[in-house]
């Protein structure tokens, strides 16, 4: 685990927060570059640029609110992938943050940071699934049992490849636990190395 109070990545980088829904991704966000929850678009903090889905679903929630719930998902996820390679494309440093461990969606990452020449990495908030489930209740939006299952033994099986020394498809993979997390102050963005933490 994590114990500085900031990471440090090379400018330009896509760096993605990760973890089971209800993990504390968007509070996390929130907290390090003062989010609302309000937004519309991506948040410009110098030459960074924080992208939350939630930004995505406000934009398309009312417009969409006719359409059934697949198709919602699907509109706010595209939109939300749409904004990262936009603001990859125009050389920001991204951060954002994604539901789950699916493989697909990580590699879609690598791929979208890779056309661009960019870096990618990968910050893990690592909860027991019961935590997750009260972060889900307690932001009122909880996932159906199955699709938690699922998003549990992906999870269990990306944690368990950082943890044994591979980052892939990242360049590198930082493990965070609550504590890890609440003691992040800052995501520095400069010319320097970057540490692969395994959490071991």
């Amino acid at each position: 685990m994590v114990s500085d109070e900031a990471l440090r990545y090379p400018p330009g980088s896509l760096v993605i927060f990760t973890g089971l829904p209800g993990a504390g991704k968007s509070t996390l966000l929130t907290r390090l570059y003062g989010l609302t929850g309000d937004e519309h678009e991506p948040v410009a903090i110098g030459p960074v640029r924080v992208i939350d889905s939630r930004q995505s679903r406000n934009r398309w929630g009312r417009r969409l609110s006719w359409a059934p719930k697949p198709v919602r998902t699907f509109v706010v996820y595209v939109g939300h992938v749409s904004r990262i390679g936009r603001e990859l494309a125009a050389g920001h440093s991204v951060v954002a943050h994604n539901r789950g461990a699916w493989p697909h969606v990580l590699h879609g990452f690598a791929w979208l940071a890779r056309r661009r020449g960019r870096p990618f990495h990968l910050i893990l908030l690592d909860v027991d699934p019961r935590t997750a489930l009260e972060g889900q209740h307690a932001r009122g939006r909880v996932v159906p049992a199955a699709t938690f299952d699922r998003h549990s033994r992906r999870w269990r099986r990306l944690l368990a490849q950082v943890q044994g020394g591979s980052p892939a498809p990242a360049a590198s993979a930082t493990v965070l636990d609550r504590a890890g997390a609440d003691a992040l102050r800052a995501l520095v963005f400069e010319d320097v190395p970057t540490v692969v933490d395994t959490g071991s």
